[in-house]
């Protein structure tokens, strides 16, 4: 495994830019002291955030520029406009192999727009998929799509399942991910055409995962299979919902534990267990989606989070890049078309075998 060394990272983006950036490249510095650090805004405020960290400053290359992608732009405005924003020259250095991996709190459409643009996807990729971390009662989980796409083909999510899998072995280690796909039912009968025809090629060929079949929503929290697989839109109501749920159920619990003196009581007894859940719930540990397919590896940080939840998407693309995930995509990818394309050959020609025979036409 190789260590990636210098990465790129767009300075400017999210709520609090340099702030924040500058921080979270420091604590994943202290957790890789090999890394090298490219970074891209306005240099008089990056400059200031550095000098509180020398470490990072003296492991730092800072590139000036004054334009910013706007966290309101839509995808084709930042296509039009962006060309030489901080967010624009971080995912350059990764198409021209200075950076190993890029890494932005910027705009989540022009992310997309920008890296699809400039890395262009894989082989075979017709759209990538926005994967995000998933925690679970289990072990965290990788959901794919939560937001790239609306809908998506059968081929798509297998190809989706592919990918989740080489993110799921780079980031988490796990050496033979279980995938499962996001349905109504676990029913053979039930869902869209494009899932069930998704499940029936995906039982069939044999890659570096395995297929466990549907997963039902309430299933996903779980952690019943390492991969969720999904179309975009459905996936984004899913993480959005969680996410939700998540707020309120940490809101009934204030309001219970300062209910009565009794409850703040038991409440101050059970701190410890308090900080237990807090820290197994922290959506700062999950921080980092990335967009899988893609001819390098861009890594998306949620706008709001601290230097904490920063340095966690720093670890996302780390983890990728020193795995290999580009080079296993690209011979995974090669391997199912092959075996997609074998089944529906086969499907092709036992349908013209049993097509009657023209009796008619043949004896004419």
């Amino acid at each position: 495994m190789a260590e990636p060394h210098y990465l790129a990272l767009d300075a400017m983006g999210g709520d609090f830019g340099p702030s924040v950036v500058i921080p979270g490249a420091a604590l994943a510095l202290k957790k890789h002291p090999d890394l090298q650090f490219l970074l891209f805004g306005n240099s008089a405020a990056i400059n200031k955030e550095l000098s509180a960290h020398p470490a990072l400053a003296a492991r730092s290359l800072v590139r000036h520029t004054d334009s910013v992608i706007a966290s309101d732009a839509k995808p084709s405005q930042a296509l039009r406009r962006g060309k030489g924003s901080s967010m624009w020259q971080a995912i350059e250095a990764v198409r021209d192999n200075e950076a190993a991996f890029a890494v932005s709190a910027g705009n989540t459409g022009a992310l997309m727009a920008v890296s699809r643009l400039i890395l262009r996807t894989l082989p075979g990729i017709d759209r990538p998929a926005l994967a995000g971390q998933w925690p679970t009662i289990a072990r965290p989980s990788i959901v794919l799509d939560v937001g790239a796409n609306i809908g998506a083909s059968a081929a798509e999510l297998c190809h989706f399942a592919l990918m989740g899998a080489a993110m799921s072995r780079s980031v988490f280690g796990i050496e033979r991910p279980t995938v499962g796909l996001l349905n109504v039912g676990v029913e053979e009968i039930k869902g869209a055409d494009e899932v069930k025809q998704a499940h029936n090629w995906l039982k069939e060929v044999e890659l570096s995962f395995d297929y466990r079949g549907y997963v039902e929503g309430d299933k996903i929290g779980q952690g019943i299979v390492d991969v969720v697989v999904c179309e975009g839109f459905t996936g984004n109501i899913a993480l959005k919902t969680a996410e939700g749920t998540s707020k309120q159920i940490a809101t009934y619990l204030r309001e219970a534990m300062a209910s009565s003196w009794l409850t703040k009581v038991g409440a101050l007894l059970a701190t410890g267990a308090f900080k237990i859940l807090k820290h197994r719930s922290d959506p700062r540990r999950f921080n980092g989606g990335t967009f899988l397919g893609l001819n390098g590896i861009a890594v998306k940080s949620h706008g709001g989070t601290d230097a904490y939840g920063f340095a966690s998407a720093i670890e996302v693309g780390y983890g990728m890049a020193a795995s290999g995930i580009l080079d296993t995509l690209r011979t995974d990818l090669a391997a199912l078309q092959t075996r997609l394309d074998s089944i529906a050959a086969t499907a092709a020609a036992a349908a013209q075998a049993e097509q009657p025979t023209d009796k008619s036409a043949s004896a004419g």
